[in-house]
């Protein structure tokens, strides 16, 4: 498997190149310490604009605050274990925590003009229970019962006769003893996968325990998901049925099951979006309204023998990892429509800084690049999404929200810490739900950031920040919280990268499928043209020495075959097209081809994803007038411009795209314009392909499942040429 290069920017010059981002500049904010005053601006705040630069990035978690506040946060919270050991110590003596009264409306109206950033700069050690904001409380500081309207809507379980509710059972219904059993069965590796094909041709593999293969087989209509009651009427009309693959896929989801989907398009991606987004906030509602329950539950207590066990340590619970800014705003808007809250706060503040919609440049780009590229394409950006039982607010801190926004990049520096911010990963101790969409376009920046992240999902906090471990479920404080999370990827196609995270990332008790096309088509006849490509093999022991048995190849087999055909030509245009997808391999064959004896004859240039414009341009007008014989070509280049270069004549993929569309537009758009402009001659273009036996997915993608089997151990012969 080739080596790759961490890259922390993205898209050219517009994209940043460091992890540095778009933080604040002067890192000081305003602090306002009065809670029950911050707790009541939340429910007044009018959503006022505050200047990007200062609030976009880094206000939204809670823990950047400055030293003086760091400080006085460290003498209130204290390590979870401590607080365990006193907890243990003072358990009769427990009462439930009693809720403040709203203030009056003349207070209420008093505190209006309180700039928005004190609320998200306060510090979440302060607050008594980061899992229900006190505007939610169900039972006022007096003893206030609530209204008819909301005690009907917390009495009302969601659950329909014809439904089976899965959240209960998989997170609140599940005993230790069987939690305990099925890790030590996914420990020990003894389940076993279980295949099977639809009828439109996909194939979905099952690994997990086999009491569970058949609970939640399939659903073919939202009517059979315990959904909550407000929510039905509205996923009816954005999901009215689930056929096809997609009633296996909406089975794994609602299901609670880790789901790997490799067939994501520009045309199913609403429907995923829309699955994704009801799950999510199903989860989310019911999360909440089962502690608002048990708070009026306590507070009605004659006794202190209740335990209410339906809290994480964090009140985060879900987790989305996009792409881009764009990306983010769609699948926001799919939560809110689903959502249709009475009130938005910050949503105009929200779309300025997420959302764009000025598609008129990209109109002759794929359609693939369009949905990736159209809107705000930036990389770099994380936001909270607070819920209460009215009222949606954005740019919340990250410790009061229910579900994280972020890109890889994002989310990293949000974990790492900026400048005299240190680092903080708690805010992930309690994620429940994980989504990677669109991972294809992921995969394109930068991988590691994503297995970053996966490292400490799940990790049991540093510090308390105002946990009642009280009411902390026992398998958060047995460490097995990671053992119920889901994770749903949605990819156009699988890699190996993914892969490893999909085998060594997901550990869900409920077992995880993997879903994918079987079998692949192949597309070498689909290029628009008829031309001589082919395919050499090569021996590689490990995809560890995979990048040095490549190089190896390519400097003493194609190599001089290219300098002799620079003698012979003297001067005439070669017009050669060396594609390389990995960054690293680029600037190793770049080097070479400076500095070695045996290509001093080729003269080249190259585009990669860091090159300037006018370097771009300068290298194109170059090849195409013959003065270089030779253009370098990443792959990460192709993806984020999608060029059409002229001029190509023969095309080498020093390794096979990852997407199968990158193929036919390099080897099929380039030399069929070359042909229709006369550049080349139809007998004389041709596309030379290089791979091991560590291509086989990429491989399988470009020529088709019947061939990959013989491609990969014929003995015959490594060289295989299709016409």
């Amino acid at each position: 498997m080739a080596t790759f290069v961490k890259h922390r920017g993205a898209r050219g010059s517009n994209r940043s190149r460091g992890r540095g981002g778009r933080g604040t500049a002067n890192g000081h904010r305003s602090k306002f310490f009065s809670t029950r005053v911050q707790d009541l601006e939340d429910e007044v705040s009018d959503g006022q604009s505050i200047s990007e630069e200062a609030n976009d990035q880094d206000e939204v978690i809670s823990s950047e605050s400055s030293d003086d506040e760091v400080e006085v946060r460290s003498t209130i919270a204290k390590p979870y274990s401590a607080l365990l050991q006193s907890l243990s110590a003072s358990t009769s003596d427990r009462k439930p925590t009693r809720k403040r009264q709203k203030l009056s409306a003349d207070v209420s109206s008093s505190i209006a003009a309180i700039p928005e950033a004190q609320d998200e700069s306060r510090s979440s050690a302060g607050a008594d229970n980061p899992n229900v904001d006190e505007a939610d409380e169900a039972v006022s500081e007096s003893g206030e019962e609530p209204s008819d309207t909301e005690s009907a809507e917390l009495s009302e379980d969601g659950d329909a006769n014809d439904s089976v509710d899965l959240f209960e059972s998989h997170f609140n219904e599940v005993s230790e003893e069987y939690i305990s059993k099925a890790v030590t069965e996914f420990q020990s590796s003894t389940w076993k996968p279980r295949k099977s094909v639809s009828k439109d041709g996909f194939k979905e593999v099952y690994v997990g325990p086999p009491e569970t293969d058949s609970r939640v087989s399939g659903l073919t209509s939202t009517k059979e998901i315990g959904l909550k009651q407000r929510l039905r009427r509205r996923a009816e009309k954005a999901l009215p049925s689930f056929d096809g693959i997609y009633e296996q896929l909406a089975g794994a989801v609602f299901g609670y099951r880790d789901v790997l989907f490799c067939e994501r398009t520009s045309r199913n991606a609403p429907t995923l979006r829309y699955m994704t987004s009801l799950h999510i906030l199903n989860h989310v509602l019911k999360t909440r309204d089962r502690v608002i329950k048990n708070n009026m539950k306590l507070a009605k207590a004659d006794n202190d023998d209740i335990e209410c066990r339906d809290q994480g340590f964090t009140r985060p619970k879900v987790l989305c990892i996009l792409p881009t800014r764009q990306s983010c705003a769609r699948m926001v808007e799919s939560i809110v429509s689903l959502y249709e809250p009475e009130q938005q706060e910050n949503k105009k503040r929200f779309l300025d800084a997420y959302s764009r919609h000025d598609e008129s440049t990209l109109q002759d780009r794929p359609e693939d690049f369009r949905d990736l590229f159209a809107g705000h394409d930036d990389d770099m950006f994380r936001i909270g999404m607070k819920f209460t039982r009215k009222t949606v607010k954005f740019f919340s801190q990250f410790y009061n929200s229910d579900i994280l926004f972020a890109s890889p990049l994002g989310l990293r520096n949000a974990m790492e810490g900026e400048k005299s911010r240190k680092e903080d990963y708690d805010f992930l101790s309690s994620i429940e739900l994980v989504i990677v969409d669109h991972c294809d376009a992921i995969l394109m920046q930068n991988w590691e950031h994503v297995e970053y992240a996966f490292k400490y999902l799940n990790m049991q906090p540093k510090e308390a920040h105002g946990c009642d471990f009280g009411r902390v479920r026992n398998w958060y404080l047995d460490g097995n919280a990671k053992y119920l999370r889901q994770t749903i990827i949605t990819t156009a196609f699988n890699t190996p990268e993914v892969n490893k995270l999909y085998a060594r990332g997901l550990s869900n008790i409920e077992g995880k499928v993997k879903i994918n096309r079987e079998p692949y088509n192949s597309i070498i006849s689909e290029l628009g043209v008829q031309l001589r490509q082919t395919f050499s093999r090569f021996d590689s022991g490990s995809p560890n020495s995979d990048p040095d048995d490549r190089f190896k190849f390519f400097t003493t087999i194609i190599v001089p075959n290219i300098d002799k055909s620079s003698r012979i030509a003297s001067g005439q245009c070669l017009g050669i097209l060396l594609y390389i997808p990995s960054y690293f391999d680029f600037v190793r064959v770049r080097n070479f081809l400076a500095a070695s004896q045996s290509a001093q004859n080729v003269s080249f240039g190259s585009i990669s994803e860091y090159t300037p414009h006018k370097e771009t341009a300068r290298a194109r007008s170059h090849f195409i007038t013959g003065r270089h014989s030779v253009l370098l070509y990443t792959g990460r280049a192709h993806h984020f411009n999608r060029l059409r270069i002229r001029g190509c004549k023969k095309i080498i993929f020093y390794s096979l795209p990852e997407n199968p569309i990158f193929y036919k537009e390099i080897a099929g758009d380039f030399l069929s314009k070359s042909i229709s402009e006369g550049i080349v001659d139809p007998n004389d273009a041709t596309s030379r392909a290089v791979f091991s036996r560590w291509d086989a997915l990429k491989l399988e993608r470009i020529v088709g499942s019947t061939r990959i089997g013989s491609m990969l151990k014929e003995r015959a012969g490594d060289t295989f040429d299709f016409l």
